[in-house]
């Protein structure tokens, strides 16, 4: 959430600072700032509410050749969008740009009483916190970010600026990351590597509880008890295309589509067809730890919750012998949980920096228990503080909603099931149809995509005037229900709740009219017979059915059918979640709202 980027070389300023917060749009945001510092002392700040060609429009009679600078995306925590509670902060010479949660600010600011506050914001109170102690420019300037940074509370990415100092950023992190990108006679900042692409391969992430100087040609790090840090420059792996919509009018519709690619680069190097196994090295475990593994614990939120749902469904199947608990991060790191010997803890997130799951992860290594890290930014702090961990390797997600990382999440973890079950000795005729059908998926997905696409995008157009939807499964069908309900409420905005089919007689048949539609989920197997006695019960009751299915021969009298032609047997609900993310994307389109960036949601969620 939120997006932070800085500037120090000798190219302009402002042009880096509003090309790289567009490339920082996807995270969600409400207003917009940037700031840049002239040789002769000046400052120029511009900061506007609402979409960044606002931003744009106002920078039109405030051009800067200014070399250097810091900008921001907000996301409302503290005070309502508006000009003066965006980005950056002002409080004598220095100006601050601010990611995270100070929770103590309210106490900070009572003893900041003689300071002319402006905004509602926790970050102006940081801002002028800094300026209390730079002393007129007499101390350096990460000196006075380090005695701030020590009497707060909470979580930050700061990146702070000084009029005396015309020549340096001062960046630190605790909780909200921060990439320094090491260019040509430039440094660059970003909360996203994402806005470094196109201008430099070469970048230090910073760790929690690091403060950096950066000038045009040096990067001097330390950490806040003023201990040397020396800095590990990584190359980014991501390339400009990746980031770029390719053809497609959102980058939700591309990231649907590229699924076939992106679920070839998780299997990549991962699968030996010819003996029916995977190899998984990332997780580090030998032969014997995996062996005795008897508990998983699969951590995370929202798409990555339901993810590990499924995958913990699939697991169970040819791993009899484990027990899995899926988990959400928010409520799992408050709970007093005792987690059994023997266990490990998949955590799970696609940015690698959701702040609820990485609060997990750290109670639980406190714990002594090994953790597994599922994700997809390469260089995040989870991957980073896991033990071990499988890269999804799907690329970058900017769209706000999570579609091809939910697939490939689903598959990595099911991969490291089969990696147990094979050291455990599990019978290669139990695991090997898993294999068999994991390798296929992704040219199954394609055809599938093809095949339903046009469909889809005529049947939401006809569900439009639904405000209520409701998504049924049993089984593996079920965790796909949930996803499929918030794929659909996050993006057009539609009452969408999921049930397992079992459930309808314990409440939610209650809610079957004709205000409702229904989305039912039925895939070939041994659970089919009662799902359809279920799907009955809603026929009854007048419901307007959608129904998913890969059964060849369905007859129920449904308003609506989406037929599946695989021969996919145990990952069909996957293929089914396809079907959903096209009717959320199209039902989307066809009321008129931003596919992308849907109100009130960021991209990767790093406060709690």
């Amino acid at each position: 959430m939120c997006g932070i980027v800085g500037y120090v070389g000798e190219k302009n300023a402002q042009d880096f600072l509003v090309s790289g917060l567009k490339r920082l749009e996807y995270r969600g945001y409400d207003s917009a700032g940037i700031v840049t510092l002239g040789a002769d002392g000046e400052a120029t700040l511009v900061r506007a509410k609402g979409k960044i060609s606002n931003l744009e429009e106002k920078l039109a009679g405030a051009k800067r050749n200014d070399t250097i600078g810091i900008g921001h995306t907000r996301w409302a925590t503290h005070g309502e969008p508006s000009e003066r509670n965006a980005h950056p902060h002002q409080a004598g010479p220095i100006y601050l740009v601010h990611n995270g949660i100070i929770e103590n600010y309210k106490e900070l600011k009572k003893a900041l009483k003689d300071f002319d506050f402006k905004s509602e914001t926790d970050s102006e109170v940081l801002a002028a916190l800094i300026e209390s102690f730079y002393g007129e420019g007499k101390y350096p300037l990460a000196n006075a970010v380090v005695q701030a940074l020590k009497l707060v509370k909470g979580t930050y990415g700061i990146a702070v600026v000084s009029v005396l100092k015309p020549d340096e950023i001062v960046v630190a992190r605790s909780g909200s990351p921060l990439v320094i990108g090491i260019g040509h006679d430039e440094t660059l900042i970003a909360s996203d590597a994402s806005a470094l692409l196109g201008h430099t391969k070469q970048a230090i992430y910073l760790n929690d509880g690091e403060v950096a100087t950066v000038t045009e040609k040096s990067v001097e790090i330390k950490t806040l008890n003023a201990e040397p840090v020396s800095a590990k420059v990584e190359e980014i792996e991501t390339n400009l295309a990746a980031i770029q919509k390719g053809g497609y009018e959102h980058f939700l519709l591309k990231e649907i589509m590229e699924q076939p690619d992106s679920l070839t680069e998780t299997l990549r190097g991962r699968m030996n067809l010819e003996d029916g196994v995977v190899h998984l090295g990332g997780p580090g475990l030998s032969e014997a730890e995996l062996r005795k593994i008897k508990h998983l614990v699969i951590v995370g939120c929202g798409t990555a919750y339901h993810a590990g749902l499924l995958a913990g469904y699939y697991i169970e199947k040819f791993t009899p012998e484990i027990t899995v608990e899926a988990v959400i991060a928010s409520e799992y790191r408050y709970r007093q949980a005792y987690i059994p010997e023997d266990s490990v803890a998949l955590i799970v997130s696609q940015s690698g920096e959701t702040a609820d799951t990485l609060a997990c992860l750290r109670e639980i290594k406190k714990q002594g228990v090994k953790t597994i890290g599922i994700v997809n930014a390469i260089g995040s702090t989870i991957a980073r503080e896991v033990d071990g961990g499988t890269y999804v390797h799907v690329g970058p997600e900017i769209s706000v909603a999570s579609t091809k990382a939910f697939t490939s999440q689903v598959i990595a973890m099911v991969m490291f099931g089969l990696t147990i079950a094979q050291a455990k000795g599990v019978k290669s005729g139990i695991l090997k149809p898993y294999v068999s059908e994991i390798a296929r998926m992704p040219e199954e997905i394609r055809k599938v995509l093809d095949e339903v696409r046009g469909e889809v995008e005529k049947i939401a157009g006809k569900y439009t005037k639904y405000e209520h939807g409701i998504y049924l499964g049993r089984d593996v069908a079920y965790p796909t229900a949930m996803e499929g309900a918030l794929k659909l409420k996050e993006i057009s905005y539609v009452d969408a709740n999921a049930y397992a089919f079992g459930e309808l007689k314990h409440g939610p048949l209650a809610l079957i009219d004709d205000r409702f539609f229904e989305m039912a989920l039925l895939p070939d197997g041994e659970l089919y017979d009662k799902a359809v006695s279920n799907v009955q019960e809603v026929l009854a009751r007048g419901g307007h059915i959608i129904a998913a299915t890969n059964v060849d021969k369905f007859d129920l009298p449904v308003e609506t059918v989406v037929k599946i032609t695989t021969d996919i047997e145990l990952f069909a609900p996957i293929l089914m979640n396809l079907v959903s993310q096209l009717f959320a994307y199209y039902m989307t389109i066809a009321k008129g709202y931003d596919v992308d960036q849907p109100r009130n949601l960021a991209k990767s969620v790093t406060v709690e």
